[in-house]
């Protein structure tokens, strides 16, 4: 795991922005259940192979860390996505052209044959090179391709001192899956997220099977659990007419996983045309968290958001012989919002878990699905003087494939407080002792997010806008009182 750590000063002309966080969802209403267990015109690089449809689901697992690169020929055993022995030494994303060369292994020309074995040294001039035009690459993270690549071969330029360089064009998914079915959740390993601290006090936890690293002392992380712990002043909002004091404190730990099935190519042209039959892509896991807001907070109009940390991981995953690129990027924040009256002193701890992502089908299209089952339980709860709060301890995600965004989501847990006070008049407009207040906490959880065009990384039709996951609220009281 890789920290970076920013100074405050440089974090806060960006505190207005939004930030990028957990992918996680919830359901559409109170009581739903968990459910963790659970075409563009002219398609770039159109399908090229038609693979036999077994009937059932290819393997999706976590990749090796040494990742084959896969490759596709047409003509060449069906024009089936194979293993091979090529490996990816450079790529330049503005040119789209690349460096290819053979491993240890030798890999077939373009004859079929099986070339002569290499070390990774410069391709022989003599032997013919180690990929053809009409080519279907698939290659986990290489040099120039931090987000994996996933190309079709246009034209063969020549032999270098590196390997064979070629011209490629982005190609899709569904040219190497051709009519093959997949399947699978993987979870991400907690310990490949390169994390930047937004925040000064900003610690990180994680824990795997074979290896912990603790954070805060005495913190206990369940294995595949990714711990955040944050402390923070909350910052006055500019132009408010008072100033506050308050601060923040707490955690957020998370299990994520990524989700993805291919359900094959239609079985007709037309199907075809419109890409496969079904996709899915997304991210699951375990939620929990737990913070405190103490002080009066801020009086601002919009809601103040302090990013605390962002986080990155490609995870690859292996989809029968291809290796799958996953871009997962997350931001954790906290947001304060409130009159500047209220003082506070409120605790909330939360768990549960959540989907989030979308699903394609030829009839539908791209259709988001969020789901999610959460529950809190106030750990303290007071509120004096009459106003209202709102914190929230959240997180907003991006999840996609190859470097396209597929899927953006903002999970958004909260607590809020109100208190409100009455005194009654007697004669002469003098107050009696008669004063009537009350005080009230509820917990809720808020989800946004949407749908992005790149989704037709699966060969499915292009989304002519980005489709919104929906405004989800959900609200439910926590403590109060009668005075």
């Amino acid at each position: 795991m890789r920290i970076r750590t920013w100074h405050l000063r440089a974090l806060m002309p960006a505190l207005t922005a939004s930030a990028l966080l957990l992918a996680s969802g919830c359901s559409s209403g109170p009581g739903s259940p968990a459910t963790s267990d659970a075409g563009r015109d002219g398609r770039a690089g159109a399908s090229a192979v038609a693979t036999v449809d077994t009937g059932r689901p290819i393997a999706v697992a976590a990749a090796p860390g040494v990742t084959p690169t896969a490759l596709a020929r047409p003509g060449d055993g069906g024009g089936r996505a194979r293993q091979s022995a090529l490996k990816v030494r450079s790529y330049d994303r503005h040119t789209g052209r690349a460096v290819i060369s053979r491993t240890a292994k030798g890999a077939p020309g373009p004859s079929g044959t099986p070339s002569a074995p290499s070390s990774g040294a410069p391709d022989n001039p003599a032997e013919p090179g180690p990929v053809a035009v009409g080519d279907l690459i698939a290659s986990a993270p290489a040099p120039g391709a931090p987000d994996g690549l996933l190309v079709k071969v246009t034209e063969v330029l020549g032999k270098t001192g590196a390997g064979t360089e070629v011209q490629t064009a982005p190609t899709t998914l569904d040219s190497l899956l051709g009519g093959d079915k997949a399947k699978g959740t993987v979870p991400v390993d907690p310990s490949s997220f390169d994390v930047e601290r937004l925040l000064p006090d900003v610690k990180v936890s994680w824990a795997r099977t074979g290896d912990l690293h603790f954070g805060p002392e005495g913190t206990h992380v369940p294995l595949g659990r990714l711990r955040l712990d944050v402390r923070a002043e909350v910052p006055t909002a500019a132009g408010a007419p008072v100033t506050a004091d308050a601060s923040v404190a707490g955690y957020v730990q998370v299990a994520p996983e990524v989700d993805f099935s291919y359900g094959g190519a239609g079985s007709d042209a037309d199907a075809r045309r419109a890409g496969p039959v079904s996709a899915y892509l997304g991210v699951s896991g375990d939620w929990s968290s737990q913070w405190s807001l103490k002080g009066r907070a801020p009086v601002s109009a919009k809601p103040v958001r302090l990013p605390f940390a962002r986080l990155h991981a490609d995870p690859v995953l292996q989809v029968g012989p291809i290796p799958v690129v996953v871009n997962l990027d997350l931001t954790c924040y906290l947001e304060v919002s409130g009159d500047g009256s209220a003082t506070v002193s409120v605790e909330q701890a939360i768990k549960g878990d959540f989907k989030a992502g979308g699903t394609f089908g030829p009839d539908e299209g791209w259709t988001p699905v969020s789901e999610s089952a959460m529950a809190s339980t106030p750990v303290r709860a007071s509120v004096a003087t009459a106003g209202n709060v709102k914190v929230a301890l959240g997180a907003e995600a991006s999840v996609g494939l190859y470097g396209a965004a597929g899927v953006t989501a903002d999970l958004a847990p909260y607590l809020r407080g109100e208190a409100s006070a009455t005194a009654s008049a007697g004669p002469g407009g003098r107050p009696t002792a008669a004063v009537v207040g009350s005080w009230t906490v509820y917990g809720g959880v808020d989800l946004s997010g949407a749908l992005q065009l790149q989704l037709s990384v699966f060969g499915t039709p292009v989304l002519r806008h980005t489709v919104p996951l929906g405004a989800l609220h959900r609200e439910w009281r926590l403590a109060g009182s009668d005075v």
